[in-house]
């Protein structure tokens, strides 16, 4: 019996189900809620001073950590980063 599905590549059966940009989404929102949470903890920032630093609500910057949500904007982002003395750096790669 010949299994179809063996050797396939999970990126094809994603968008092959049209889950694909949602997953990678997902995926990306997760890292980056990570990093910045991490570098808070290291710098010892808590979410109030961060807010703060950024110029913006608590809850928005509940909304940015929130892995979930995928309604990132790349101003919020900005704003976190300067606010941790850091920079972004985004690419494109090839598919």
């Amino acid at each position: 019996m010949k299994n179809q599905n063996i050797g396939s590549d999970f990126d094809d059966f994603l968008a092959e189900e049209g889950m694909l940009e949602e997953a990678t989404a997902m995926a990306v929102k997760r890292v980056i809620a990570w990093q910045i949470e991490q570098e808070m903890s290291a710098q010892k920032i808590t979410k109030t001073a961060m807010a703060k630093k950024m110029r913006t609500s608590r809850a928005s910057l509940n909304r940015l950590l929130d892995e979930h949500d995928t309604s990132l904007t790349l101003t919020t982002l900005a704003g976190a980063a300067a606010a941790l003395g850091r920079r972004i750096k985004l690419e494109l790669a090839p598919a």
